[in-house]
């Protein structure tokens, strides 16, 4: 779909058109089948004038409309036929990639720390496959008939075939000018309009901030200016795509009526009969007929283009995960060696050459100041980011190789953003795999957070929004937690997870953490609270991305100690 060949660049999306090739081939062939039942009606046409009119036969007429209303009757069966070919053919197309898809989306979401997390991949393959259904693809398989209408044109009389392709050759010329003028136009209007979906949706993300303090006018005239350039660009783009396409119209129509006096002239030079005088205009007609529709549909044609060009660099750009041989369940080892972290999308370091040994049923607290990589390093020990340079090793084997589906129900994690999805808090706590009320409710214990839920509305039933709805800051947050802890992890990792509670929910953390640390989860957390720290094995102290001080709880305090007490010497 591109004069770059991008069929052969894009391998996945070539897969997915060759797999449906068959489909396309019946296609051309009732296409086929059509186009030559669309010469009936001229044909018809030349009977009636050459043979009943001047015969006066009434028999032969009844017998030729008899036998057109068969044909053309056929004809608008095949064409449906042919719809629900390429109705299936843009189904499977769909089901083919709708999964891979979703997937890249999501890990180009999950690369870019969010920076691209919206469902234009999704919106792309939907609106590539209504292209696939939709009368700019008809066009398609119908131009080829072009050099056979024409050549049956020229068996009419030769000034009505070299009329027939100088009206061609500037029907193209006109498609080939919309191409250059609408294509650079287009593609900047949806990438702009790409950017203001993506400021709205940030806007009503943050809705409350910006009502709290004033900001809906500035935002709102923002988004308008951006809008406003993507209007100029589309009315510029749709401006001169009309234009040609009233021009590719009017010459048409203006083509078969000079075609239709140039046969009245032949017709009165006795070198043509009046009945193919009217049949080559019909002919004309039916010839340009793909060409014209292709100028009218050039602007739907671009768009897919784009479309189908954005969804081969995704592709491309995120390649399928390798099959990975499934490993026993882990037992929670944790072991992190020299691990360089760099976030997806930047060129800066953030965690540089910490190593880490923690056994299963241990804790690690990890403390230090903003920015200085405690969350980007939580994020490598998960797997979820992958790491510059180094290993980060699960029972032995990288954490990259684990297939993420089997080792999924083995790993929590409770992010300092708390996002909770639409639906009920049971499916909430249960990841929205199956309800498995038992475990349901044990994770809740575990978390602390059964009471709670109790006293809720509709207890575990009660339906909450992505935002939390009904449930306050520090209830979201513990119901996190439940989350993190279903189905009894074997690495639990908890980044601020105490910082929405007051003093009675934090206790209640700790003895969360002792609870789970009792079933052998090894369990990383990171605070600058000391009632939590307090319960840890082992510390991690960052800054600047380094590891500053690692080992047992006790002798890192003391180590942190040690210098206040030689300056607090010195000072005396």
């Amino acid at each position: 779909m591109n004069k770059t060949a991008n069929t052969g660049r894009y391998l996945e999306l070539a897969a997915a058109l060759k797999d449906v090739k068959s489909y396309f081939i019946y296609a051309g062939v009732f296409s086929a089948a059509v186009n030559m039942l669309m010469l009936v009606p001229i044909i018809y046409m030349l009977q009636v004038f050459d043979r009943v009119v001047s015969s006066g036969s009434l028999s032969t007429l009844a017998m030729l409309t008899l036998l057109m209303v068969a044909l053309l009757a056929a004809v608008g069966g095949f064409e449906w036929v042919r719809s629900m070919i390429l109705i299936g053919a843009s189904n499977r197309i769909e089901k083919n990639l709708r999964q891979r898809v979703s997937d890249a989306t999501f890990k180009r979401a999950l690369y870019s720390g969010g920076m691209m997390s919206n469902s234009q991949p999704l919106n792309d393959l939907s609106g590539l496959r209504q292209f696939l259904t939709g009368n700019g693809l008809f066009a398609f398989f119908d131009a080829p008939w072009f050099p056979i209408y024409v050549a049956i044109m020229f068996m009419f009389h030769p000034w009505f075939g070299m009329s027939a392709i100088l009206a061609g050759i500037i029907m193209v010329t006109l498609a080939y000018t919309n191409e250059i003028v609408t294509s650079k136009k287009m593609k900047d209007a949806n990438t702009r309009a790409n950017q203001v979906s993506a400021q709205v949706n940030g806007s009503l993300r943050n809705a409350e901030v910006i009502a709290a303090m004033g900001m809906a006018d500035d935002i709102r005239r923002r988004q308008e200016n951006s809008a406003d350039k993507v209007l100029l660009l589309q009315t510029d783009a749709s401006k001169w795509a009309s234009i040609l396409t009233s021009l590719s119209k009017s010459f048409r129509m203006i083509m078969q009526s000079l075609l239709l006096g140039m046969g009245a002239l032949l017709v009165l030079r006795g070198d043509l009969s009046p009945g193919m005088m009217i049949a080559g205009s019909l002919l004309l007609g039916r010839a340009l007929a793909p060409i014209d529709m292709l100028v009218g549909t050039w602007k739907g044609f671009v768009v897919a283009r784009a479309q189908y060009d954005r969804l081969g660099q995704l592709l491309q750009q995120i390649p399928q995960d390798k099959a990975t041989m499934s490993l026993p369940a882990p037992q929670g080892r944790l072991t992190a060696e020299q691990v360089m972290v760099v976030p997806p999308g930047s060129q800066t370091i953030v965690v540089r050459g910490v190593s880490l040994d923690l056994q299963p049923g241990e804790a690690l607290g990890i403390v230090g100041p903003s920015a200085s990589g405690k969350s980007c390093l939580a994020r490598a020990l998960l797997g979820i980011w992958p790491t510059h340079s180094g290993k980060v090793r699960l029972d032995g084997a990288a954490i990259a190789s684990w297939n993420r589906e089997e080792l999924g129900p083995y790993l929590g994690y409770l992010p300092q953003d708390i996002e909770l999805f639409d639906g009920s808090i049971s499916e909430n706590i249960s990841r929205f795999g199956e309800l498995d009320s038992e475990k349901i409710v044990e994770a809740a214990k575990q978390a602390g957070v059964h009471d709670m839920i109790l006293h809720l509305p509709q207890g575990y039933d009660t339906v909450i929004g992505a935002a939390g709805g009904i449930l306050s800051g520090g209830q979201r947050q513990r119901i996190g937690l439940a989350r993190a802890v279903y189905g009894n992890p074997r690495l639990l990792v908890l980044d601020e997870p105490n910082s929405n509670l007051d003093d009675a929910g934090e206790r209640e953390l700790v003895e969360a953490i002792h609870r789970i640390r009792a079933q052998g989860c090894t369990v990383i957390v990171i605070s600058h609270r000391t009632m939590v720290l307090s319960s840890m094995d082992k510390m991690l102290v960052m800054k600047e991305g380094a590891a500053v001080a690692y080992g047992p709880k006790d002798q890192v305090f003391a180590s942190l100690m040690a210098p206040s007490a030689e300056q607090k010497s010195a000072t005396a």
